[in-house]
């Protein structure tokens, strides 16, 4: 019955058949509907069929590094807060007091103890708790037996930190997150063990950078997928890691894809160089891999850096898109010595998601086109980024 009721709602937006097309072989399916990048009704849709049933990122944990910082996220409308507890917690809370509904933080901000409305000052603490409840018995009257406030506390919302991304599920539908990420970690294991996972530190002068895309965001990660476009949107890249040497990554059961490099070669070129991972095999040192996990967050495993590149999407043809750059130790995230090397590989990798824009905002100007089919795919390249369709117009369509 959901499933029917969903498929009717979606129905009103699009047509249903043109969704089912996309799931056929490679050679004879076609793309995802134009209605699906720009229609602002197909949004309200995809936020409440994906961005709140999946397991999505809305930030990294180095964006509250201390105790009591927090800063506030709007998920397609959705008010959230990232906070870190006292005990170096990450938390997600939902970003509105239980008294009023009133909206509680509007910009980053370092806490002591407590939270508090701006409104009526009901203050909670850093776990959520509401610890505060000023007059609500009567002027100078701060408690009452006719109001219990363990039931008033902060709604948190479902979150897990992996590789430093935060990741929430708002629905608290979605199966463990371990289980989600294990076949990525098992893919990624002949690289980095989880030792070394604790081992990345986040670059505090060159380590972020955002940009403004005027398309969609299910763009990006298309064009993240697959290394087709390579010779004419990268040729810089190409150079360093050429067409030739890609491979398609397809990971099943479908919740990533992407593409691989057997030739990466270090894009800065000094006599020092950045720490590796401790535990690479000599053998694989010059594979590197760029995996978009679904749904909107793109990464890059090098032997000597890592970095992710995730969606915040802003309205139906609007996303920003915010790029983070870590390292193996301190010493290559933040000192000195190799601070020169940490600024020419962020602007190496500003300059390459720079290039991608020409082409994700180029396919968004031509889903206007009302005689565009949804696409095409090429039966060789673009394995990776039909994946990406199948998993949103499987997502769309079952209950």
């Amino acid at each position: 019955m959901l499933k029917n009721s969903k498929n009717l709602a979606l129905s009103k937006i699009l047509d249903i058949e043109k969704i089912k097309t996309v799931n056929n072989p490679i050679d004879k399916a076609h793309g995802l509907p134009n209605e699906c990048y720009i229609s602002s009704e197909y949004l309200k849709f995809e936020r409440e069929w994906v961005f709140k049933n999946k397991w999505v990122v809305i930030g990294v944990g180095n964006s509250v590094p201390h105790p009591g910082d927090a800063k506030p996220y709007n998920l397609l409308g959705i008010p959230l807060i990232i906070i870190r507890d006292k005990e170096k917690k990450i938390r997600v809370f939902h970003n509105v007091c239980s008294h009023r509904g009133f909206k509680l933080l509007d910009e980053p901000c370092s806490l002591k103890n407590v939270l508090r409305c701006p409104y009526h000052s009901w203050a909670y603490d850093l776990e959520g708790k509401l610890v505060a409840t000023p007059h609500i018995g009567g002027l100078n009257i701060h408690e009452t037996r006719k109001f219990d406030k363990s039931k008033s506390n902060l709604k948190e919302a479902r979150s897990k930190v992996w590789m430093d991304m935060v990741f929430i599920n708002i629905n608290n539908n979605e199966i463990e997150f371990d289980e989600y990420i294990k076949p990525l970690e098992d893919r990624w294991s002949k690289f980095i063990s989880k030792e070394d996972q604790n081992l990345l530190v986040h670059s505090n002068d060159y380590g972020y950078f955002n940009l403004d895309v005027k398309s969609n965001w299910k763009f990006a990660i298309e064009n993240y997928c697959e290394s087709y476009h390579l010779p004419t949107i990268h040729p810089e890249l190409n150079k360093i890691s050429n067409i030739s040497d890609h491979y398609h990554i397809q990971g099943l059961p479908n919740r990533f894809a992407g593409q691989g490099s057997d030739k990466y070669s270090r894009p800065v070129k000094e006599n020092k160089i950045f720490n590796n991972f401790p535990n690479w095999p000599k053998d694989l040192k010059k594979k590197a891999e760029y995996i978009a996990l679904f749904p909107n967050v793109m990464i890059g495993l090098h032997i000597d850096h890592f970095y992710t590149f995730w969606l915040e999407p802003i309205s139906i043809n609007e996303t920003k898109e915010h790029l983070e750059i870590y390292y193996i130790g301190e010493e290559s995230a933040n000192s000195k010595e190799l601070k020169s090397m940490r600024k020419k590989n962020a602007k190496f990798w500003k300059e390459v998601m720079t290039e991608d824009i020409k082409a994700i905002e180029g396919m968004q100007e031509g889903r206007d086109s009302p005689i565009y089919n949804g696409g095409n795919f090429s039966p060789v390249m673009d394995n990776s980024t039909h994946q990406f369709h199948k998993w949103i117009a499987n997502n769309l369509t079952k209950g």
